[in-house]
């Protein structure tokens, strides 16, 4: 089983390369795809050669800045694999715990799995009002999913690629964490969490989702599932096997 790798990137020349590196280390069938949003910082300069590095399968650049929605689709549009994941570039998920978010995938228990860094996972103590933050907004999104996650706004998130595909997407910045979450409980898919470690990031430390983020999150909630484009109710591809183990 293959899994389609979408990293997007803005402004992480610091990072990018470390992230990659830790990337290539992952033990499973891989594609790893690399999508620029418009960078500013030189990142757009490094990544050619960290694809010809062998780094980087397939890398898109944005000319400007468009969000990481908008990045997203880019990716999700030309991934190839069973199994497509989100790994940031900022180094605060660990593309390590992609062999484990796999299983339930892999043996056919879940069609999305969601990597949560509230479940007892060792993580980076910061910011209370951010924690407090996400914890009302994974409430808000269980309230109208029907779900029951801890963490709604994680950025590690793997889902079926077939299934993804079906999902209408429509959201360019950050409110694509909860536009994916209503498009996959519309979809009727089966949903898991694991749990991942984090080590969250200071605004010093180049930090980029903030307060507003937040209020237009709560507006994102109520649109995707209240009004908008719906998912349809998805069933499996006849072709798709899941396996009993990760290769």
């Amino acid at each position: 089983m293959t899994v389609s790798i979408v990293i997007p990137v803005y402004n992480e020349a610091r990072t990018v390369e470390r992230l990659l590196r830790r990337v290539a280390a992952v033990e499973v069938s891989k594609e790893v795809i690399v999508v620029d949003d418009g960078s500013t910082d030189g990142t757009r300069e490094l990544l050619p050669g960290l694809r010809d590095g062998g780094l980087i399968d397939q890398l898109f650049m944005h000319e400007r800045n468009r969000g990481k929605g908008a990045a997203l689709r880019t990716g999700f549009g030309r991934a190839t694999g069973e199994v497509t994941v989100v790994q940031d570039a900022d180094l605060e998920y660990d593309p390590g715990e992609i062999p484990r978010l796999l299983q339930p995938i892999a043996d056919g228990r879940a069609d999305a799995v969601y990597g949560s860094r509230f479940l007892g996972a060792p993580r980076r103590a910061l910011f209370f009002w951010h924690t407090l933050g996400n914890r009302f907004l994974t409430l808000l999104s269980n309230v109208l999913t029907n779900l029951n996650l801890t963490d709604m706004e994680t950025c590690q998130k793997m889902v079926r690629t077939d299934l993804l595909r079906s999902l209408p997407l429509t959201v360019d910045r950050f409110g694509i964490e909860p536009e994916i979450t209503a498009r996959l409980a519309q979809a009727g898919a089966r949903v898991y969490e694991l749990p991942i470690s984090y080590d969250g990031r200071t605004y010093a430390e180049g930090k980029k989702i903030g307060w507003k983020d937040g209020i237009s999150a709560i507006w994102f909630i109520m649109r995707c599932n209240l009004w908008g484009p719906r998912a349809r109710p998805w069933e499996p591809e006849e072709s798709f096997r899941p396996r009993q183990s990760v290769e």
